[in-house]
């Protein structure tokens, strides 16, 4: 009981280390961004595609109000698994920072110094007493200088680079599909097809595209786009992971 009531009162402090040097507050956000649903990330030779699950809880909402994909800059975009209200507030400041950066040096944001301001300004909240830290991963993609970039944020505030990677739900078996099909020379179509077929390999083979969100940002226009349903239709389709349409 004694240790029972010792890990309580570590737990209740963002400010306080546990003896072990571990921060629960962080580990608890951790674990709120693996409730939530999962996203993908993947870097190709032509550019960056990111992919989420936005399966509504209810056929009575609208699939267009959930929003896990965000266009951060024309070069940016952002996908998130977690808490949809803290990552809204993290996109809000993406944002604002992608403005500043142009007004103030008249150039677009690199990918990487975007990603650090991101998580300097979530490495603040694991340190400051009275708050909590946010509870969700970004999936940050762009193109810096002609080259495609990808991102991850952590609760904890460190960044990482990737070639591909998941966020969210499923985040295990997702990145072991990824590294064993991921190809660094692939195109920005085959880039599609893996991300969706992952996502697919954790939905029993077959994906429904108003459950899905799809967006690319491309080396050679260094434009964020996001696709239709009726564009991720035909990709699911084509790739043979559309799912029945039998009521």
């Amino acid at each position: 009981m004694q240790g029972q009531s010792q890990q309580q009162a570590y737990d209740r402090g963002i400010t306080i280390f546990s003896p072990d040097g571990r921060l629960y507050q962080v580990e608890y956000a951790r674990e709120a961004v693996k409730r939530g649903s999962a996203s993908i990330g993947v870097r190709t030779a032509d550019g960056v595609v990111l992919v989420v699950d936005k399966r509504s809880r209810s056929p009575l909402m609208e699939p267009a109000s959930v929003e896990k994909l965000h266009k951060a800059d024309d070069h940016v975009g952002i996908a998130s698994a977690g808490h949809v209200a803290d990552a809204r507030q993290l996109i809000d400041f993406a944002r604002r920072q992608a403005q500043v950066n142009r007004l103030r040096y008249g150039e677009p944001v690199g990918v990487e110094a975007l990603t650090k301001e991101i998580t300097d300004h979530i490495q603040q909240y694991t340190q400051v007493g009275g708050a909590r830290p946010f509870g969700v991963a970004l999936i940050v993609g762009g193109i810096e200088d002609g080259e495609p970039r990808l991102f991850e944020t952590d609760p904890s505030g460190t960044p990482y680079e990737w070639q591909a990677l998941a966020v969210g739900a499923d985040r295990g078996e997702i990145d072991d599909y990824l590294e064993e099909h991921y190809d660094p020379e692939a195109t920005l179509e085959e880039g599609i097809e893996l991300a969706l077929s992952a996502l697919a390999s954790v939905n029993d083979g077959e994906l429904d595209p108003e459950g899905v969100g799809v967006a690319t940002v491309d080396a050679e226009t260094e434009s964020y786009v996001g696709l239709s349903d009726e564009e991720i239709a035909g990709h699911l389709s084509e790739y043979g992971l559309l799912a029945d349409s039998e009521e």
